[in-house]
């Protein structure tokens, strides 16, 4: 993997939140015509993601069309990055997990979700190299929360009704208090 995606970047980028209709889009796919502009903002990416903090950030939350997302669980602290260009699913088991999810693009707001145990993900590198992962637990969570964004899908349509529409008014409510705050 390049270094270059580990060298710091002078800025981070806004996150966007609901209601941003490029949240609710179908990303395209990234190929050899927009490459550079994806190695181009994975340094302010990964500097956005670690900076809020998160463990995930995908294109459509910094407001890019294309079907890329970073993640880097930190484990035992050490940074170990990862670039998932036109990443998709290509197995899942039978059984199912819970997890508590957060969001950057719903800041403060968390629920349990039910996802497939473990995904097996194919994806392909900065430098168009192809990879398959296998994963389970928080790592199997992560890639299936991001690869959601790239469908236009946020943790919240996992949920209940109810339960979508308490978390979506909590969060209308904490962005008006800080608007004018």
């Amino acid at each position: 993997m390049s270094t270059a995606i580990l060298q710091p970047a002078n800025t981070t980028l806004p996150i966007l939140m609901p209601p941003n209709p490029i949240l609710r889009g179908r990303t395209r796919k990234v190929d050899p015509s927009n490459i550079e502009q994806v190695r181009a903002l994975l340094p302010a990416m990964f500097a956005t993601m670690y900076a809020a903090p998160g463990i995930g950030l995908a294109a459509p939350q910094i407001g890019v069309g294309l079907r890329f997302a970073i993640i880097d669980l930190m484990t035992d602290n050490a940074k170990a990055p990862v670039v998932l260009i036109n990443p998709e699913i290509i197995r899942v088991s039978e059984d199912w997990a819970v997890r508590e999810e957060g969001c950057l693009s719903l800041p403060n707001q968390y629920a349990d979700v039910s996802r497939p145990a473990r995904v097996a993900v194919r994806y392909q590198d900065p430098d168009d190299a192809t990879h398959e992962i296998e994963a389970e637990g928080l790592l199997s969570a992560c890639l299936q929360h991001e690869i959601d964004h790239l469908d236009g899908v946020l943790f919240v349509d996992h949920l209940s009704a109810l339960k979508r529409n308490m978390l979506m008014r909590k969060l209308a409510k904490e962005i008006k208090a800080m608007a004018a705050g």
